[in-house]
């Protein structure tokens, strides 16, 4: 038997700028230029820090975090990156009015934060009016950032492996 059911690590759902009333976010056109001029390059060589994973030491392999440097030097901001970032207003007016079936199970991950809007509005606020009504769908909020993936593969990892089980049971 198949079971349809939904995991994202902080996602970008199509109602969060309703919510938010904030408009779609856009690059411009030069930003694809930064890789194939070397300028994405010097970024990474300059400021490291800022392209590598934010992860406690030992946790990521130098050759790890040599190759994570040099994949950001070469497709940071590539033609594909800006055109996707681009495409962002149109993808929401596409899926604006999609939602996740009432049944299926939602497991959502999103960064602890401590900033809301003036109205109390966050993402965890947000993500409150997107789970469904299964039994299973839950939000775990974590300390981390958007990249939660680097810093809490381990807790990421264990909910998955409660969430599945849950499923399986109910099913």
């Amino acid at each position: 038997m198949c079971i349809q059911t939904v995991i994202g690590i902080d996602p970008t759902l199509p109602e969060a700028l309703a919510y938010f009333d904030e408009a779609a976010p856009a690059m411009p056109g030069y930003m694809s230029y930064l890789a194939p001029s070397g300028l994405a390059r010097l970024a990474t060589y300059i400021s490291s820090e800022d392209f590598l994973p934010l992860a406690a030491d030992g946790t990521y392999s130098e050759d790890n975090l040599k190759m994570t440097k040099a994949i950001s030097a070469w497709k940071m901001n590539n033609k594909n990156v800006v055109a996707e970032a681009n495409k962002i207003a149109n993808n929401i007016e596409k899926t604006a009015e999609m939602t996740f079936p009432a049944d299926m199970p939602v497991l959502l991950f999103t960064p602890k934060e401590d900033q809301e809007t003036t109205d109390g509005k966050n993402m965890l606020t947000f993500f409150e009016t997107q789970v469904t009504d299964s039994s299973a769908s839950k939000i775990v909020t974590l300390e981390g950032h958007h990249y939660l993936h680097w810093t809490r593969y381990k807790e990421i990892s264990e909910e998955v492996h409660a969430f599945i089980g849950l499923i399986s049971d109910e099913k």
